[in-house]
């Protein structure tokens, strides 16, 4: 079985974070790390590897992005991930969820051309700075695959999954034949840690970096020039203000606190 596990360098949540004078988000000049969200994806497409009889079963590690974003690979890669892809071409930046589909279908079909068909794609429910969920649908309809996805429980034997998909007022059960792509919210149960011993066998792993000619995808259809919506203006987060203390020795303290937020439009 061949498996593909998408995975996202994102800005560091804790860090400064700031925008390019473009007002795309800056992913060269701040400290960026593996989405939380995708250490998910990595270890249910490990449990699945696992659960299969015979040696044959391998994962790959599939993120674009700047140099800076292989980081997100190797860490996959010390989870236990067999091989890594990481597709860095200075074209894409600026890609909206479209284009980001597109060279990541791309270069899953790459990864199937030269290791084997892609049996299963796993994703994230989403990547921790965009948020917006849709990447998964977009390569499902591109790769021309079923799509089974915010997967909380996930259940594999042979080239069928079962996944339990908790909506707001009820929970389904989907089962599926592979090749899928699928996509696990954080439910799924926690992600490993990476072993001294991965981390040292990481460094042996096959390593592979594309640009967008290597996988077949005009520079022209990607980018900020190339997105169908893009961010007009940006502005700073204010200083941090001093707090207003309500004092309630007369009984008004309630009132206003309600009208303190009233004005901040909370209620």
């Amino acid at each position: 079985m061949n498996i593909v596990v998408c995975v996202k360098h994102v800005p560091d949540a804790t860090a400064d974070r700031r925008f390019e004078s473009d007002n795309t988000v800056d992913r060269v000049g701040v400290d960026g790390l593996l989405s939380e969200l995708d250490e998910y994806a990595i270890e249910q497409a490990l449990q699945i590897k696992e659960k299969q009889e015979g040696d044959d079963t391998t994962v790959t590690a599939l993120c674009i992005g700047p140099e800076g974003a292989a980081d997100a690979v190797r860490k996959a890669l010390q989870m236990g991930a067999d091989s890594g892809v990481h597709v860095s071409d200075e074209a894409i930046a600026g890609s909206d969820s479209l284009a980001t589909s597109l060279v990541i279908a791309e270069a899953i079909k790459k990864v199937g051309q030269d290791h084997g068909q892609v049996d299963l794609v796993v994703c994230g429910m989403a990547s921790t700075d965009g948020a917006m969920s849709v990447v998964p649908a977009m390569l499902a309809e591109r790769l021309g695959l079923p799509q089974v996805t915010f997967a909380s429980v996930v259940e594999s034997q042979g080239d069928q999954v079962r996944v339990k998909r908790d909506g707001d007022s009820a929970t389904e059960v989907i089962g599926a034949t592979l090749p899928i792509v699928l996509s696990v919210t954080d439910q799924t149960g926690e992600a490993r840690y990476p072993s001294f011993k991965g981390i040292m066998a990481a460094k042996k792993k096959p390593f592979e970096t594309l640009s967008l000619s290597d996988i077949g995808v005009d520079a022209g259809t990607v980018g900020l020039d190339a997105a169908y919506s893009t961010v007009e203006e940006t502005t700073e987060r204010p200083p941090r203000s001093a707090g207003e203390i309500v004092t309630d020795e007369d009984g008004s303290g309630a009132k206003a606190l309600a009208e303190f937020l009233a004005s901040k439009k909370f209620i």
